[in-house]
């Protein structure tokens, strides 16, 4: 694909197949995202769709990953190679114009006369074979019934090489003999237009390529941290085999400084582990038996082994390269903006350069030579290439850029709609606290009629023999404390959980519940003797809950769980963004309210049910507001979803990658942060790309099109060409300063590329219209 316009036709044509619902190409990335219904359409189909268009596909894979990256590096060898041939044969026509401008240059007597004729030798293998790929691709659109770049360029370069062959030819006729062609000099010749202009253009193309190139970093590193070899207990010895070779089960050796080759648990051994690459934190953390362990990363000092959970395609190092070429291939939605020009921009442009033409001949009593530089002029300066360019190769860096900080968004959607975000949702349990609460009070509240419950541990008996069949993170409080103070727990027979109330089941024959006040109002339970003593535990931001037969109050059991280190830092960071900060939570109000308050949160709701979390959520989008919602992905997925932009704290978890639009696999709430600042910055930058690309052409063409003659402003072929090429090449380097982005640094650069964007471009302009004036 050689413009956004390409790409737009390769989608057009895929969409067409029968069975395919969704098609998504990004000039970028080079690569599409297909929809389709396996029952109808296949690979195969899709392909051919392409091969239709005039182009070839593969379908992306393990195995052609480094066939693709050989082929972008032969790509990028290849336009060098046909740049540095174009810049050497481009030299004496260089020479030759220089001739008529320096008064002592050397051998201008004996060249003068003979430029001509050495002018057209050197343009035809520029022309036919440097820019034959120029014409492969208007023909394939021509039989498309469809313009692109190509068309642009092969119709520029076409006219001023033609019109020059035709006053050639025109002159040896009227002359006696080609030699002595070759001795005269020869009017209106410009073979120079077309070789500086294929020239110019193949110089931006490589350094598009390679940019371009360098935008796909962040998946190269990923892909260069994988182990290579694993060593792997086999009976009673140690063997060294490729990593491919490892089965789930297998049991790993690894030894200090070594890799971890791939993802498991850890069975036998101590060490500390460097997992930067995953989190982007640089302490090594612990590592014991019971933990898990990720492939890729680094083992520090001791030595461990390991039980093999998951290999191949399924470890998280394997999930996050795929999460982000997906990512890097999407498309934000501010890039239907940038296609739907660029459907109707080639088209456009060639009729605005026939009317100039027209205009300036017919009408206006140009020269011929005149009108026909003013029309390769405006062909060859505009340039629907920026257009397709600022927003995938902005998308490729920021989300590569969020890898490398543990901040994993899954593509342009959820990117865009993060730079747009003005309320965030957070979830308590283990997003703002830390998900392992604590028990912290036991009180038995005196009951003649039931005798059993004579001391606090009766009562932790009790509530921990139903806790330990349920999996809220208080039941593992419960278990925890009763582990704690060595309490003998009680068989368990038709235990029930009740979402959003609590649990219940039978001990020795006696049913007993235990939950919240509003079990105890399902049950007809007065709770109000222990109000009290509710209030005084939920003020101090504990959650209570009530053991209870179905007729008495027994005790209550209250539990505490602290907030997260980095939780206030984030809050007031956030808070500085002018987001508004809601914390929701199965909580009672009074409870909810006290850590909300301690945490800086005014905005509280409580007592809301996990299935009913994502009606809260819809409530605020009803407001007219942009809603993030932030939790861990296993109970509020609904939640998640509901939200225009859900983050999972998942700590590289299956269930929060698949869970969130953005993963922070650090489980740290500034990575909230970081998120955002990213998503702002990235979005600046494709703002900034595609305010420059129309800039750049809706000044440009004007000017190409000599409109601005009067005031000594004139655009000669070759310049636009160069100007053309530059604007592809310095929105694609106003991407690239998105990779000095750092979390809490501002990227001094990065700020300061639209003004000198600004001044680059009226530089260029200026000088290119002295240059073609003097020219």
């Amino acid at each position: 694909m050689h413009c956004a316009s390409c790409a737009a036709l390769i989608e057009r044509k895929v969409k067409k197949v029968l069975g395919v619902k969704e098609a998504n190409v990004n000039y970028g990335a080079e690569k599409a995202r297909v929809l389709f219904d396996p029952a109808i359409a296949d690979e195969e189909k899709i392909k051919a769709a392409v091969k239709a268009a005039g182009y070839r596909a593969e379908v992306v894979n393990e195995q052609n990953r480094e066939f693709e990256r050989k082929r972008r590096a032969a790509e990028i060898r290849t336009y060098r190679n046909k740049f540095l041939t174009g810049a050497i044969l481009s030299l004496p026509l260089l020479y030759f114009m220089l001739l008529d401008f320096i008064p002592s240059i050397p051998f201008k007597d004996v060249l003068m006369p003979r430029t001509g004729f050495v002018s057209f030798l050197l343009a035809l293998p520029v022309q036919f074979i440097l820019g034959a790929g120029f014409y492969r691709g208007m023909w394939s659109n021509l039989k498309l019934k469809t313009f692109n770049m190509d068309s642009l360029i092969a119709i520029g370069t076409s006219t001023a090489f033609f019109y020059s062959l035709y006053e050639f030819i025109h002159h040896v006729v009227s002359t006696d003999s080609v030699w002595a062609t070759m001795g005269a000099k020869i009017p209106n010749l410009y073979f120079e237009i077309g070789v500086f202009l294929i020239t110019f253009v193949l110089l931006g193309k490589w350094l598009e390529a390679r940019a371009k190139g360098k935008t796909s970093d962040a998946i190269r590193k990923l892909m260069g941290l994988q182990a290579k070899q694993a060593r792997v207990r086999r009976g009673e010895n140690l063997v060294d085999i490729p990593v491919e070779q490892v089965v789930v089960g297998d049991v790993v050796v690894v030894r200090p400084g070594e890799k971890v080759p791939v993802d498991g648990i850890v069975v036998k051994g101590f060490s500390s582990v460097d997992e930067s690459m995953l989190t982007g934190e640089s302490i090594p953390v612990e590592k014991k038996a019971g933990d898990s362990v990720v492939g890729a990363t680094i083992n520090k000092n001791g030595s461990f082994e390991f039980k093999t959970t998951k290999v191949g395609l399924e470890t998280v190092l394997a999930h996050i390269i795929r999460l982000i070429e997906d990512a890097q291939g999407s498309k934000a939605p501010i890039q239907a903006y940038a296609d739907r020009i660029s459907a109707w921009f080639v088209p456009t442009v060639i009729g605005i350069a026939v009317a100039t033409f027209a205009i300036w001949y017919f009408v206006l009593g140009a020269s011929l030579t005149f009108a026909l530089l003013a029309f390769v002029s405006v062909i060859v300066i505009a340039c629907p290439c920026a257009l397709g360019l600022g927003t995938p190769t902005a998308v490729m860096v920021g989300t590569g850029k969020g890898a490398e900080y543990g901040i994993l968004i899954k593509g342009g959607e959820p990117l865009e709609a993060m730079s747009k975000i003005n309320a965030i949702v957070f979830d308590k349990t283990g997003t703002l606290t830390k998900g392992k609460p604590e028990v912290t009070d036991i009180i038995r509240i005196k009951n003649d009629e039931l005798r059993m419950m004579n001391d606090e541990n009766e009562i932790l008996r009790v509530a921990a023999s139903l806790e330990i069949l349920s999996e809220h993170p208080l039941a593992e409080a419960i278990a925890n404390k009763a582990k704690e103070k060595n309490v003998t727990l009680q068989e368990v027979t038709n235990f029930k959980a009740i979402p959003g109330h609590g649990v219940m089941g039978d001990i020795v024959g006696v049913t007993y519940y235990l939950g919240n006040r509003k079990l105890m109002v399902e049950l007809g339970n007065d709770s109000t003797k222990a109000e009290v003593q509710l209030q005084q535990l939920e003020e101090a931001g504990k959650t209570a809950m009530l053991l209870a037969t179905k007729e008495k109050l027994l005790g209550i059991i209250a539990a505490a769980d602290t907030t997260k280190e980095t939780t206030l830092e984030a809050i007031e960071k956030l808070k500085a963004m002018k987001i508004t900060l809601y914390m929701i939570t199965g909580d009672n109000q009074r409870t909810a309210e006290a850590i909300a308050q301690h945490v800086g949160i005014t905005h509280v709701l409580a007592e809301v049910l996990p299935q009913d979390k994502a009606k809260e959520v819809q409530k605020l989008q009803a407001q007219g507001r942009t809603v993030a919602m932030v939790g861990d992905g296993i109970n509020d997925s609904p939640a998640l979803a509901q939200a225009d932009v859900g983050i999972a704290m998942g700590g590289g978890t299956d269930v929060a990658m698949e869970t969130g639009d953005v993963v922070l696999v650090k489980n740290d709430l500034r990575d909230v942060v970081h998120a955002l600042t990213l998503s702002r910055a990235t979005m600046s930058k494709i703002r900034q790309n595609m305010f420059f690309a129309l800039f750049y052409n809706i000044v440009g063409i004007p000017i190409a099109a000599r409109v601005l003659i009067g005031f000594g402003i004139v655009l000669r072929p070759e310049l636009a060409g160069l100007a053309m090429a530059f604007s592809s090449v310095s929105v694609v380097s106003n991407s690239l300063l998105l990779k000095g982005f750092k979390p809490d640094t501002r990227n001094f650069w990065s700020d300061l590329a639209p003004i000198l964007m600004t001044v680059l471009f009226t530089f260029i302009f200026i000088a290119f219209a002295r240059i073609s004036i003097h020219l």
